[in-house]
């Protein structure tokens, strides 16, 4: 009998894990946080990202119970450190992959408006497409209008999104593990670049 490659179970789990993230953005603001800052406590996430202690405290014991948080109990006061994941997703040939790049961009959008619009008149696809668009952009590799005239939105606002998402790859690219994993339009950037 011939044993299946990886572990189905753990691939699975991940996978719903990821999508819970992606579906509440706070849950994807608090999982980058302890990200960028590597091993936090529930006072440290109360007060940076403004939350009452019981939503800290029910937010991190979700993200521990998804496998994306682990809690260190050896102190009195625990400590929780993030656990960098990654998703690729192949359809029909096409392959994207899911960072914490993606994950921070969606947990910013609640508190950008350029985002939530975007989110909200597109969805997350158009999102993650931004995306590829805004790693070339904020690396200087590929000018604003040339991003913008490509991601099929009206200019201004795409100009908008962009910048939001430039912050994003910036504050990201060092934390994020799996940062040159994002799919870049770079390696596709048009002929009649600027």
């Amino acid at each position: 009998m011939s044993k299946a490659a990886g572990d189905p179970e753990r691939a699975v789990n991940g996978l719903l894990s990821v999508a819970q993230l992606l579906e509440e953005p706070r849950l994807a603001r608090l999982y980058t946080y302890v990200l960028r800052e590597g091993e936090v406590t529930i006072d440290d996430i109360a007060d940076t990202l403004e939350m009452p202690r019981t939503t800290a405290y029910s937010d991190t014991g979700t993200l521990v119970e998804l496998g994306v948080l682990t809690r260190d109990e050896a102190q009195k006061t625990h400590t929780y450190a993030a656990v960098p994941i990654t998703l690729t997703a192949t359809l029909d040939g096409s392959e994207y992959t899911v960072t914490p790049t993606l994950i921070e961009a969606f947990g910013r959008s609640p508190r950008d408006q350029d985002l939530t619009l975007l989110l909200e008149k597109h969805g997350l696809g158009k999102l993650a497409a931004t995306l590829t668009y805004a790693v070339p952009y904020a690396e200087g590799v590929m000018s604003e209008r040339v991003a913008a005239r490509e991601l099929d939105l009206q200019h201004a606002f795409a100009i908008a999104v962009l910048q939001a998402l430039r912050e994003v790859v910036l504050d990201m690219q060092t934390v994020d593990p799996y940062f040159d994993d994002i799919q870049s339009a770079r390696e596709r950037a048009p002929e009649d670049e600027d």
